[in-house]
């Protein structure tokens, strides 16, 4: 008689083993698989740094750029005496002392937006209807004062606020057009001319909305690539404010610098005999000084006097100065393409440069 422990009833079924399946290593199994049981409670001192010669060169390479600088003041300082460079140099200072002021605002109020103030707000202000927000969107930009600069970082913010990004974009477009300042400016420049005012402010408002509608409607989400500040989850506000403000100044800030060098060159380069040449050409003036208004990249706080200057060119021609610049410029391009990418920037600017040729060309015929 078979003993209970041999009787089949009490005999175990073998398991069939299962194939090993891998399993994803944690953070903390990849943060202790350097360590080979060491008893030792911090990381080595080279951790998480680059193996090799990269950082030694990095600094080398550092130095030397200083040594070349400090050598290139001393050996050309005395030559750079030609009016064309001097001048090159007096407006690419002019346009970066002139736009950083209002870049600083930008981003400090871009970064005060990521710290303070919760996304529900935005949720509860702006609608979620894309088409719907597009306009108030707009209409928002003619409370904010600033230029196209700060603007960039602003929309930025908004879209890190869950804001859509047809309705941001709109505000981008909107805001350095026809803020208060802007058209008081314009008034201003413009003496008695009330009809320059309201044109501006309708084809500016009339492009940016329109644009809005349309990237709510064909626009997509993988052509932007906005930037990101990843913060500390324990962070307090201000230390995410500090986060933000340093991240988006110190990116935003080189691509200014470069749409500045590339505004100061064309200026120098561009003879001022061609633009007078053709102000007599009612549709190929409108586009010289819609171009004029790209290759100068003037602060939308100062345009208005330089196209009231601008005698021998029609009031729609103006308008064309006034309302592309504040929408399209070098600069403005330059800090696009480094907020959300060169993707965005092939086919966003080419939208607005149509809309406001358009909204210039339309507008200019039926008040001016």
């Amino acid at each position: 008689m078979a003993r209970p422990s041999e009787h089949p009833l009490h005999q175990r079924t073998p398991v069939p083993e299962r194939s090993a399946e891998p399993v994803p290593a944690s953070l903390g199994d990849s943060l202790a698989d350097g360590f080979d049981g060491r008893d030792e409670s911090l990381p080595p001192a080279d951790w998480g740094r680059p193996s090799g010669p990269r950082r030694t060169a990095t600094v080398w390479l550092f130095a030397v750029f200083i040594v070349l600088l400090g050598v290139g003041e001393a050996w050309l300082s005395d030559r750079l005496t030609n009016e064309a460079f001097l001048a090159w140099a007096t407006i690419f200072t002019a346009i970066s002392l002139q736009a950083m002021p209002f870049l600083v605002f930008g981003v400090a109020l871009s970064a005060a937006l990521t710290a303070f103030v919760p996304a529900s707000f935005w949720q509860r202000v702006i609608p979620k209807n894309a088409a719907a927000a597009v306009p108030v969107a707009g209409a928002a930009g003619a409370v904010l004062p600033g230029c196209e600069c700060a603007s960039v970082p602003v929309a930025n913010g908004l879209i890190r606020r869950g804001v859509a990004p047809a309705a941001a974009l709109t505000f981008l477009l909107s805001a350095p057009a026809i803020n208060p300042i802007v058209l008081v400016a314009t008034a201003v420049a413009f003496p008695g001319q009330p009809e320059m005012v309201a044109a501006r402010f309708v084809a500016s408002l009339g492009a940016a909305v329109v644009v809005g509608w349309l990237w709510a409607r064909f626009g997509r989400t993988d052509w932007m690539r906005p930037q990101r500040v990843h913060h500390d989850p324990g962070a307090t506000k201000w230390q995410v404010f500090a986060d933000s403000m340093r991240h988006d100044l110190m990116h935003a800030g080189g691509f200014l610098v470069v749409g500045g060098l590339a505004a100061a060159t064309l200026n120098v380069i561009v003879p001022r005999d061609w633009v007078i040449a053709v102000a007599d050409m009612p549709v190929v003036s409108v586009l010289v000084l819609a171009l004029l208004a790209i290759l100068l990249s003037i602060c939308s706080e100062a345009d208005a006097f330089v196209a009231a200057s601008l005698s021998e060119f029609s009031n729609t021609a103006k308008l064309a100065f006034l309302v592309v610049g504040p929408m399209v410029d070098l600069k403005l391009i330059a800090l696009q393409a480094g907020t959300f990418g060169w993707t965005f920037v092939r086919r966003f600017v080419p939208l607005v440069l149509i809309a406001t040729l358009v909204f210039s060309f339309a507008i200019g015929g039926l008040l001016l």
